[in-house]
């Protein structure tokens, strides 16, 4: 174990090693920031005429309408019109159904002495107006009370986020890493285990009504049962007429396309929110204010987990799971029940993936893509960790959140799982059969 552990000791030294020179790297800029201003002015109610409309209220950093400044509004093709704020501030202009793009500028050389726009080049906006749609346009004055965020300011926000990311993944990808190990079983379909239970949560909680928790728990457990199904009703029929694992790894491809469509056509394209998720309160970390469901999330991933890891290593269930995993015909002779071992793993790997995908819907909304867009970096974090190791594929994933969050910091966001791939890739290159996996001879 100790080689092991020692590789898990430098994989996070990585990533620590990449927040301390992003630290370091922004540690000058951060000391030159300007101490942040809270001051929020009270604004009037903006008049709205029939149709159409443009409006604004222009009020100085003292609080302090600016009154008399000419706003000169112009119609794509059409006429210019000018509108000059009242002793509010205000400056409303009503064009009914004369709807298309429209320009709104402010003329600078109608301010009064001593009011400036923090941005003077953003005196002109465009846009299209539409059918009844009013359109606001504030122009701010004074100094800029923006506080640009540092790569320090960021880097405990993207841990919080990476901690989270990698839970969801290595709870999803327990399941994965299980019925490989026991019967060698590459399972494409499992992103879609995912997707279910997120779907029948939202469905427990949007259309019966019942409360987010007990929609979950519900969810969960029939999520549970749909692994016992698949594997009663299709894998273990498919395995005992001797089909190849390359055959059964074609079935589970096509029954991951079978289940995307059916969620496609019964849930639809869009993502829909669960009712009753904890939004409110949180903390600020760095630049970022931290959700209370984010806390709730990793703290469930946790016990979760580690519930998981005892049972493993603990129950009989365990045993029995690494001997099937080591050879299943001296398994069944020592007496134990093959079957059951293997029916036990798909009902804890399907739960498991109905949880995380409830978990993850929590912050992201439910969609019917979710589980093939986590598909790919459970495999990541498995073959990271090791294959076939319920332990191996925790880690594994875990390192991959992290590296995903963290690499946002360099990289666009749209491409944020390309960090996640680099880390892998270097990893695999000083171990190859990942961290916790173990040496196999070839040939």
């Amino acid at each position: 174990m100790t080689t092991p552990i020692r590789r898990l000791g430098v994989a996070l030294a990585m990533l620590v090693g990449i927040g301390s020179m992003t630290m370091w790297s922004s540690s000058a800029g951060a000391a030159e920031r300007t101490p942040r201003q809270n001051t929020k002015c009270e604004r009037p109610t903006l008049p709205r005429p029939e149709g159409a409309s443009i409006a604004g209220v222009l009020i100085s950093e003292t609080c302090e309408p600016v009154v008399g400044v000419d706003i000169k509004i112009e119609k794509e093709g059409g006429e210019s019109q000018t509108v000059t704020s009242d002793k509010e501030g205000i400056f409303v202009l009503g064009v009914g159904d004369d709807l298309g793009t429209y320009t709104v500028t402010l003329q600078v050389d109608s301010l009064p002495d001593g009011v400036k726009l923090t941005d003077p080049e953003a005196v002109s906006r465009t846009f299209r107006l539409t059918a009844d749609k009013r359109q606001i346009q504030n122009f701010p004055f004074g100094e800029s009370t923006r506080q640009a965020a540092t790569k320090l300011d960021e880097i405990p926000g993207k841990l919080v986020d990476g901690v989270q990311l990698g839970l969801i993944i290595a709870m999803c990808a327990i399941g994965l890493s299980l019925i490989y190990g026991t019967i060698q079983l590459t399972n494409f379909s499992h992103g879609e285990m995912v997707t279910f239970g997120a779907i029948i949560t939202w469905y427990l909680n949007q259309s019966v009504g019942l409360p987010l928790p007990l929609a979950a728990v519900l969810g969960v457990l029939i999520g549970a049962a749909s692994g016992a199904g698949l594997e009663l009703g299709l894998w273990r029929p498919l395995r005992r007429r001797k089909l190849s694992l390359f055959g059964l790894m074609t079935v589970s491809f096509g029954l991951s396309l079978l289940a995307l469509n059916l969620f496609q056509y019964f849930f639809g394209a869009r993502n829909k929110p669960y009712t009753g998720t904890v939004g409110g309160g949180g903390f600020e970390l760095g630049s970022r204010v931290i959700p209370a469901r984010t806390v709730i999330t990793i703290v469930i991933a946790l016990v979760v987990l580690g519930a998981v890891g005892t049972f493993l290593r603990t129950a009989r269930f365990g045993k029995a799971m690494r001997a099937v995993a080591d050879n299943p015909a001296l398994a069944a002779s020592s007496g134990i029940d093959v079957d059951r071992v293997v029916l036990l793993v798909w009902v804890m790997g399907a739960g498991l993936a109905a949880m995380g995908g409830v978990l993850y819907s929590t912050s992201f909304q439910v969609n019917f893509m979710e589980g093939q867009q986590l598909l790919l970096l459970m495999f990541a974090g498995i073959t990271l960790g090791g294959l076939g190791t319920a332990f191996g594929a925790a880690a594994g994933c875990f390192l991959l959140g992290l590296a995903i969050q963290l690499s946002t910091l360099f990289i666009p966001t749209s491409l944020r799982n390309v960090g996640a791939l680099v880390v892998l890739i270097v990893v695999l290159m000083f171990a190859p059969q990942g961290i916790f996996g173990r040496r196999e001879r070839v040939g």
